[in-house]
C-alpha cells in the first residue's frame, strides 16, 4: 500500500487496515496480531522517452544537428521541434538563456561513433574525446551502440534500418552480469 507520501511507512494489522506508524498507539492486551511494516512503493524507471535541449534557434539547431546525424522530424509545436530516434525522441526547444553547460551532458547512442564525431568536426562543433558541444552550449556524449548496455528491441532496430547492429562481448557480459542477457 502507498503511504501519504513517498517517505511514509505504513503499518498493517491482521485485519488489513493500515495507519501511519507515527500515529500508532502502543500495543495493548487484546489488540490484533503483530503488525508488519511495509516499505514505500517506488516507481521503477523503465527508460528515457526524450531529452529536451534548449537552443537559440530551432531552425539553426535542425540544420546543425542534421549535418552530424541522420534526422527524422517527428513534428513541431510552438517553438519546439521533435526529432525521432526510433521509439524515443529529442526535443529542440528555442529559448536557451543559461551559460554553456560544464559537465552536464546526455549520452546519445549511435551506430557509428567515429562517423558522428568526424561529421561534428566538419560541422564546426567543439569536439573533445567523444563529447560534442553544440553552438548553444549543450554537451552531447556520443557512444557506440555496440559498446554499451543500452539495448533496443529487435523490431525497433529493424524499423530503424539497423537490424544487423550487435554488441561487443564486453557489453554482452555487462548485460549478463545484471541478468539481462
Amino acid at each position: 500500500m502507498r503511504g501519504k507520501d513517498a517517505g511514509s511507512v505504513r503499518i498493517r494489522g491482521d485485519t488489513g487496515a493500515t495507519e501511519d506508524a507515527a500515529s500508532r498507539r502502543p500495543a495493548r492486551p487484546g489488540d490484533s496480531a503483530p503488525i508488519a511494516l511495509e516499505a514505500p512503493i517506488k516507481a521503477k524507471p523503465v527508460g528515457i522517452n526524450h531529452v529536451a535541449l534548449e537552443v537559440g534557434n530551432v531552425e539553426e539547431a535542425l540544420e546543425f544537428y542534421g549535418r552530424i546525424f541522420e534526422l527524422s522530424l517527428r513534428g513541431r509545436a510552438g517553438r519546439m521541434a521533435f526529432v525521432d530516434i526510433g521509439d524515443q525522441f529529442i526535443a529542440l526547444a528555442e529559448g536557451r538563456t543559461q551559460a554553456p553547460d560544464g559537465h552536464r551532458h546526455f549520452g546519445l547512442v549511435v551506430d557509428d561513433k567515429g562517423r558522428a564525431l568526424e561529421a561534428a568536426r566538419e560541422a564546426g562543433a567543439a569536439v573533445s574525446g567523444n563529447r560534442i558541444r553544440d553552438p548553444w552550449g549543450n554537451n552531447v556524449e556520443v557512444v557506440a551502440y555496440e559498446d554499451v548496455q543500452f539495448t533496443k528491441a529487435p523490431e525497433i532496430l529493424q524499423c530503424m534500418g539497423l537490424d544487423g547492429l550487435g554488441k561487443t562481448e564486453k557489453a554482452r557480459e555487462e548485460l549478463r552480469a545484471k541478468g539481462l542477457g
